[in-house]
């Protein structure tokens, strides 16, 4: 699915929108949603780093993956600092971004490639022990006591 953000300013120049659409249908974009947000706000959150900016703009209803969210921030920045007031469109791809996904193969870079040699792993750390030896078993304490008197079947005859 492609979407489509049209991020501009109103015409006072005091306020930020973000108009958000969607190809529900081939090569036709729909209307999804449009949020305001106060410059005021928006400068904030753009001195305070970019993680902010993203939580400003995110809301209940528009909340773009962070991707996505990551390139809307950086066009607002943008369009603040430079004082420039021209929309900006950003238009992704999902299945672009699966493609790119599936190309970067994941590697660990932690992996240990140390040799273990087969003796080590056959080695008893501590002895297994020998369950054949009923006397041990018949000396385990438990925590609760069992009543081996009631438990009879010859007392509920």
């Amino acid at each position: 699915m492609k979407q489509k953000y049209l991020i501009l300013k109103n015409d006072e120049k005091t306020k930020l929108i973000i108009r958000e659409f969607a190809e529900l249908d081939k090569e036709m974009f729909s209307f999804l949603c449009e949020e305001t947000f106060d410059d005021e706000s928006v400068t904030s959150a753009i001195s305070i780093g970019q993680d902010a900016l993203i939580a400003t703009l995110r809301t209940k209803n528009l909340f773009p993956i962070g991707i996505y969210a990551k390139e809307i921030a950086a066009a607002v920045t943008k369009m603040y600092e430079s004082g420039n007031d021209q929309s900006v469109e950003l238009v992704f791809d999902d299945h672009e971004l699966i493609k790119k996904e599936q190309e970067e193969p994941a590697v660990e870079d932690d992996i240990e490639d140390e040799v273990v040699e087969i003796d080590e792993l056959l080695e008893e750390d501590p002895p297994i022990p020998d369950y054949n030896d009923k006397k041990e078993i018949e000396n385990i304490t438990y925590s609760l006591k069992i009543d081996n008197e009631s438990a009879s079947s010859e007392d509920d005859d």
